[in-house]
């Protein structure tokens, strides 16, 4: 049987309130948590992979390596949120590594079939998991358009404006702060520019008071305006 602390700390997350002790039995969560030491790879280059993860705390670096041997980030998640095999398929990770990023790593894992006989049996997850995996993809199409259609600065907001979107609450409608787990680095590689044009941009934000960055948070004193600059909503 789970214990009450891992059952707790996975219905923490809206997607699996309404599992019962006896599914999660059937998932062998118990003997599917990892924890993955900062830098450990979770799976490295991986094509015939047939498991889900989930985030219970840290962050994971999601990339490739490409043809000249450089490492190329396609995103960093936090918890809360999947990787994997999301379209609960084999075969279409495409060379794909997970890597477990600036701390060690909690997850669950989840073996494809499983977790697919677990949404044949419920419905209500199964749509739950489809708008996750939905709004998952939206945001990396978003991306993508915006790398082969934006200048750098408007790729850098728009970037912004996603991360304030997925912390923000009820009680963030003003200001909004985010602990920081993004390096100038990170940013550029995750929307194709180079660090030294990030640093440069951040600082121009930081002077119009649209954003406060430092090695612990990330902070949005108005988020309204940034929303505003990013042309949504």
């Amino acid at each position: 049987m789970l214990s009450e602390d891992q059952l707790l700390l996975i219905r923490r997350y809206d997607l699996w309130r309404h599992v019962s002790d006896e599914e999660y039995e059937a998932l062998n969560v118990v003997h599917n948590f990892i924890e993955a030491k900062k830098g450990e790879f979770i799976y490295f280059e991986a094509f015939h992979h047939n498991k889900l993860y989930f985030i219970k705390e840290g962050h994971v670096r999601i990339g490739y390596i490409d043809e000249q041997g450089n490492e190329v980030i396609k995103e960093i998640i936090e918890k809360g949120e999947i990787f994997g095999q999301l379209t609960l398929e084999r075969n279409n990770l495409q060379g794909e590594f997970a890597q477990a990023y600036k701390h060690d790593v909690s997850l669950c894992a989840f073996t494809i079939e499983s977790f697919g006989q677990l949404l044949a049996k419920k419905p209500e997850l199964a749509l739950k998991y489809t708008k996750q995996v939905g709004s998952k993809l939206r945001t990396i199409e978003t991306r993508l358009v915006n790398l082969l259609n934006k200048d750098v600065k408007t790729r850098l907001v728009s970037f912004l404006w996603q991360l304030a979107l997925q912390h923000q609450d009820e009680q963030s409608a003003g200001a909004l702060h985010i602990p920081n787990y993004l390096t100038h680095e990170d940013i550029a590689q995750l929307i194709g520019a180079s660090r030294q044009t990030i640093t440069t941009l951040i600082n121009e934000l930081a002077a119009d008071g649209l954003l406060v960055y430092n090695r612990q948070e990330i902070s949005f004193p108005d988020v309204k305006k940034l929303q505003k600059l990013a042309n949504v909503g």
